[in-house]
């Protein structure tokens, strides 16, 4: 039975990490870009993901101009998203959101429209502001043609948000290699979780934000072995492509070498074989043993924790650095936590309400620290 984006080609042009001019607060390279559209549109693939706030919204203003006005608009999909937990105070704030992303992009219409990473207390902005009716009706409108949610949580909490909103036709998950079997990020469990609801899959962060294209030498070595004409994120994006009820996979390019690295592979997708499923398994197993802070994001000391501090997500990003010694990216994930409501480590007053109810025994208040040294 064929499910929704199923003619879709497997690899998606995720529009957050663009080629920049002065760094990351600079402009988009729109010549690179259009340069990297015009070779992904050659080689049959449609499919391009940006969101209100990429880039403070310049993602958006160059979607317009590297696709949408240089591209018969039925030629391609374009999707976006609305972040309403991400500062509107009202109703009307938040759903001008989509109105601004509307007229950013200039595409007249959005083939997939998603509410914009659910997941602990952003998911109540939703209700709050009524979002879920909003874009319904956007879609009655034709200014929607597929409703969606992207979500970062547990497979516990997805299962709840699709049981009560069955109307959303698809989700946006972080699925790879290396989180397959995460305790935090559960990829493998909200995978099921979607499957059981028969929601077909986005899949966002295959190579995980870049660390599954760096790796330690030992899983590195590990898939060296197994192939070493394929690249460390061909291993990632095809594990992710290989899935069953699979609409596409992101992949935030940032040069045009790396869209030709991913068109390589992708043009002519093919499965992982049997034995390129173990080499990745074997490498997955590899990362995990790597040391680093064994939590597993249970949040029971979130709750008891008297300054508010997200003491999982900030573990999982010190993990980060200590199994990829990507430090920017850790760097990122510890103050983007600040940002979705979190004090900083630093606030910590070592009460020890943490460590009493931890179940994995973790010296919280000695971790923290390091957290501090290292990102803060």
């Amino acid at each position: 039975m064929a499910y929704l984006g199923e003619e879709i080609k497997k690899l998606g042009f995720g529009l957050m990490r663009l080629p920049m001019l002065g760094g990351m607060d600079g402009d988009v390279d729109l010549e690179q870009m259009k340069q990297m559209v015009d070779l992904f549109m050659a080689k049959g693939f449609t499919y391009f993901d940006t969101a209100y706030g990429y880039n403070n919204g310049k993602s958006e203003a160059a979607a317009k101009a590297a696709i949408v006005d240089r591209y018969p608009r039925g030629s391609f999909q374009l999707a976006t998203k609305l972040p309403a937990w991400a500062g509107p105070t009202t109703a009307d704030e938040a759903k001008q959101m989509f109105w601004t992303s509307l007229e950013r992009t200039g595409a007249g219409y959005f083939d997939f429209y998603l509410l914009h990473n659910l997941g602990g207390s952003r998911t109540s902005k939703f209700d709050e502001f009524g979002i879920w009716d909003f874009v319904l009706e956007m879609k009655a409108k034709g200014l929607i043609r597929h409703v969606g949610f992207s979500m970062h949580d547990t497979a516990e909490a997805l299962d709840k948000v699709l049981t009560a909103h069955p109307e959303m036709e698809f989700v946006q998950l972080q699925i790879n290699y290396a989180d397959w079997e995460s305790e935090s990020v559960q990829s493998r469990k909200c995978y099921e979780v979607a499957c059981r609801h028969n929601k077909p899959v986005i899949i966002m962060e295959p190579v995980k934000g870049g660390a599954l294209s760096n790796l330690p030498e030992g899983p590195a070595r590990i898939l060296r072995e197994a192939n070493p004409a394929m690249s460390q994120a061909s291993w990632a994006v095809r594990f992710a492509a290989s899935l069953d009820n699979v609409i596409t996979v992101l992949s935030g390019m940032s040069n045009l070498e790396q869209m030709q690295d991913n068109l390589s592979y992708m043009e002519n997708f093919t499965p992982l074989t049997a034995a390129e499923r173990e080499a990745v398994e074997k490498a997955r197993l590899a990362l995990e043993a790597i040391p680093r802070i064994p939590c597993t994001a249970c949040a029971y000391c979130v709750k008891d924790c008297p300054m508010g501090i997200h003491i999982p997500q900030y573990f999982d990003a010190m993990n980060r650095y200590l199994v990829y010694e990507d430090l920017g990216a850790a760097k990122f994930g510890y103050a983007l936590e600040q940002k979705f409501g979190s004090e900083k480590a630093s606030a910590c007053i070592a009460c020890g309400a943490c460590e009493a109810v931890c179940p994995q025994k973790i010296k919280v208040i000695d971790e923290l620290k390091r957290v501090v040294a290292a990102l803060e």
